[in-house]
């Protein structure tokens, strides 16, 4: 309480008024209250006022810290479930350039879009097929709330900040063009291939995180020279179903299946390789 309050208290009343006294009640002299005005005065003057609701204490014994356990993870966007039924979260937002390639369908990558949307991150698309951006854009509502769709090499600057972070999806076809726009502080790049061509090795090199669905074996015995994949990875490519994605980082690699929400599904469609 600061110190014009308290004097508002001992002299006149709110906004001036005086206090009531007992001559204003009905004539005579005014009688002070010698015992509790002087204790209200003074707890006003400690800083006490009202008490609060009083709460127990949250107490926990010794024996219960083994049962303790309190989730840790990156933040980010849940692309899926790992083969143990747990959410796989994919880091998009980050203060260092992050680019991505996903060798696969659409599919996949659109429901990546739209959940990073969903985190707040602006989504800028470079594609050569708009309009098979159109529907979900206008769902969004039209390039209003996170999602807008640019021509190949048209993508302007993104202004990314820490408060508004982008993801650039570069939906490009086979041989992809070096985009105008690249990955920098808060600005991460999702470079889509439907197929291995003759410039995946090159992108597959360069980025930070790789995902693979349902390839030929042949192209699985390529991509697994580049990546230096496992011969059992190796063999499990071409037999991926629909929706399996195998993210390689340097140091770990998770298959992970998305499974998509009701809205998701009637916006586009169930899980698919093929486009």
């Amino acid at each position: 309480m600061t110190a014009a309050t308290t004097q508002t208290v001992q002299g006149a009343g709110a906004h001036g008024v005086p206090p009531r006294t007992d001559a204003a009640a009905g004539g005579g002299q005014a009688a002070p209250d010698r015992s509790g005005g002087r204790q209200a005065r003074g707890s006003l003057r400690s800083g006490f006022g009202l008490f609060g609701p009083r709460h127990g204490r949250h107490t926990l014994s010794v024996d219960d810290l083994d049962a303790l356990a309190l989730p840790i993870g990156d933040d980010g966007v849940v692309i899926g479930v790992d083969a143990q039924g747990q959410p796989a979260v994919l880091g998009l937002n980050r203060p260092t350039p992050y680019d991505v390639v996903l060798i696969g369908g659409l599919w996949t990558a659109q429901v990546l879009a739209l959940r990073a949307a969903a985190t707040g991150a602006r989504v800028a698309v470079e594609t050569g097929r708009a309009h098979a951006w159109t529907q979900m854009m206008h769902a969004m509502g039209g390039g209003q709330n996170g999602l807008s769709v640019y021509d190949v090499g048209r993508v302007p600057p993104q202004g990314a900040s820490a408060g508004t972070p982008v993801l650039v999806v570069r939906d490009c076809g086979m041989r992809p063009p070096r985009g105008r726009v690249v990955s920098g502080p808060w600005q991460s790049v999702l470079t889509l291939l439907p197929y291995l061509s003759p410039v995946a090795p090159r992108l597959v090199r360069q980025a930070r995180l790789v995902g693979v669905q349902r390839i030929s074996p042949d192209e699985a015995s390529g991509l697994g020279r580049t990546m230096g994949l496992p011969r059992a990875d190796v063999d499990t490519l071409p037999t991926l179903p629909d929706g399996v994605t195998l993210w390689c980082s340097d140091r770990d690699r998770q298959y992970v299946t998305t499974q998509p929400t009701d809205a998701e599904v009637g916006l586009l469609g169930t899980p698919r390789r093929m486009d």
